[in-house]
């Protein structure tokens, strides 16, 4: 029985992976802002008796990172496997980007799973064995687009941060995996389209579309289950590589663009 940390679990991802892992009987330990606002978690580990303990932990808080953590190593002896799930995003524009939300899509999406990469790090390596899950997406591996780019710079830093973290844990037992999913159905995005939109903006419309394109992909998107089993394929195969696309959609995106950039230094060389 592995012990399972895994951040942003009351939906989506986060949720799905606390029931893949407590399901094969991995002691988990799913977090969440606050835990009361939504009991869907609670309700299916009862109804399922699942080895799972659900906690409150807010990733900008890194008194509360080390404190979970090290309840946890309490507890439990060990940390096996830490998910960082955690993550949020917001259409906008950069010229008029509002700083402190700015700030906090950072604080959640990147020094979040850093803070919690250096709290359990000591203990992985201490047990010569373990296993960081960072949740990217396929964007991470394309050229900068508009509207989204903090999100999306966060996760290109993340996918980066666990390949050169990757490199710095050679021979210690432990491995880090960026999983880069497509678009799937989870709620990362719903509760703040709008919202974030300031009508007067010089780029309200081309937001206002920006915004509608993404809530469809997700609302269209696979079930996040499948990103899941990804995430517990990943733990269990220690061939895995440093970065995973997940899902249909991210698989053809990134050939078309392996296509494309193929096609394109082939064209080069033959105007040289």
């Amino acid at each position: 029985m592995a012990t399972i940390l895994i951040t942003g679990c009351r939906s989506g991802i986060g949720y799905e992976t606390t029931l893949a892992f407590g399901r094969r009987g991995d002691a988990v330990h799913a977090t969440m802002r606050d835990p009361s606002v939504d009991h869907r978690l609670r309700d299916a580990v009862a109804r399922e008796s699942l080895p799972v303990v659900i906690r409150g932990l807010d990733v900008t808080d890194g008194t509360a990172i080390r404190d979970v953590v090290a309840g946890i190593v309490a507890e439990r002896g060990d940390i096996d496997v830490l998910v960082n799930n955690a993550g949020i995003g917001f259409v906008e524009a950069i010229e008029e980007a509002d700083e402190a939300r700015a700030r906090l899509v950072w604080e959640t999406n990147f020094w979040g799973p850093i803070h919690l990469c250096q709290a359990v790090l000591p203990h992985m390596r201490a047990q010569r064995a373990g296993v960081i899950v960072n949740l990217s997406t396929v964007g991470a591996r394309f050229p900068g687009g508009g509207w989204l780019a903090m999100y999306a710079a966060t996760k290109q830093a993340i996918s980066r941060m666990g390949e050169s973290l990757n490199a710095e844990l050679v021979g210690t037992g432990v491995r880090v995996v960026a999983i880069e999913p497509g678009f799937f159905a989870t709620e990362i995005y719903g509760d703040r389209r709008r919202a974030s939109i300031d009508p007067a903006s010089h780029y309200a419309t081309a937001l206002a579309q920006a915004d509608d394109r993404v809530a469809a992909g997700i609302a269209n998107g696979a079930n996040p289950a499948a990103v899941a089993h990804a995430i517990v394929a990943a733990v269990d195969d220690p061939t895995t590589p440093a970065r995973v696309l997940v899902g249909e959609d991210a698989l053809a995106r990134w050939d078309e663009f392996r296509r494309a950039l193929i096609k394109q230094w082939q064209a080069e060389q033959v105007s040289e």
